[in-house]
């Protein structure tokens, strides 16, 4: 019933926006016609123009959000078991988190080149400390007395990162996640707009050069569409590993 509702509200917004478009209302200059850009979608993927854009895109946003991932758990790990190295590292770790990153990408690009390596790094560091600081909370935030039960039965230094502060944190790694999807394709294409020969933010960047909204919104809509099925990958990730969490439709049931 609930996808039927989404539906409906998806087909309303759509038809909302046809009807505006038609009428003058929503300027066709400035808002697009949702024709015209499903037109623009069709025609990439018959021809396959797209498919190249897309594929580089693709590539920076999975290597950014892969990268950034493991740094962040692994730095998150650490310094949440080390206090005294996070207390030193702490005005360093909120100056760099505190810094705009976007204004990163033309320094990146001076040093890695206008290739796949600028936009990677800057998709990295949007990801990064979205993962490090969830995880360092997920860290800190594990029960004292669950820690010392574990201490009290013989557990382990690895037995406790194992056992304990992995599963603690795994959750809070998710919940970073869904956020860090939409992150690392801005980073993949805010660097493609700075400086690129292929990418679907070259696309956008070429439409709007040519005041071609059409082609803009078509660009953005299949982004979003590749950030959805990143993220229900990651959904599903999420199922399978914490499987030892309560679902929340069988709290509601129970």
């Amino acid at each position: 019933m609930i996808t039927i509702w989404r539906i409906l509200l998806a087909a309303l917004m759509l038809a909302a926006w046809h009807i505006g478009a038609e009428t003058g209302v929503l300027s066709p200059l400035f808002f697009g016609h949702p024709v015209k850009i499903f037109a623009v979608i069709g025609d990439w993927f018959v021809t396959g123009e797209i498919w190249r854009h897309l594929a580089i895109t693709i590539t920076e946003t999975l290597l950014a959000f892969a990268a950034g991932t493991l740094s962040g758990v692994g730095a998150g790990l650490w310094l949440g078991l080390s206090p005294r190295t996070r207390a030193v590292l702490d005005p360093f770790i909120k100056a760099a988190n505190a810094m705009p990153r976007v204004i990163l990408a033309p320094i990146f690009a001076m040093w890695f080149g206008l290739g796949i390596a600028s936009k990677v790094a800057l998709g990295f560091t949007l990801v990064f400390f979205i993962v490090f600081f969830n995880v360092l909370q997920g860290v800190r935030e594990v029960p004292p007395v669950v820690l010392n039960s574990a201490r009290m039965l013989g557990a382990s230094k690895r037995q406790l990162l194992r056992h304990v502060y992995l599963p603690a944190a795994l959750s809070w790694v998710f919940s970073s996640l869904h956020v860090s999807v939409g992150m690392a394709f801005v980073g993949a294409v805010v660097a493609e707009y700075l400086g690129s020969a292929a990418g679907v933010g070259y696309l956008i960047l070429q439409a709007e050069g040519m005041f071609d909204v059409d082609t803009v919104f078509a660009g953005i809509i299949v982004l979003t569409g590749c950030a959805l099925v990143l993220d229900g990958a990651v959904s599903l990730a999420e199922t399978r590993l914490l499987v030892w969490q309560p679902r929340a439709d069988a709290a509601r049931e129970s």
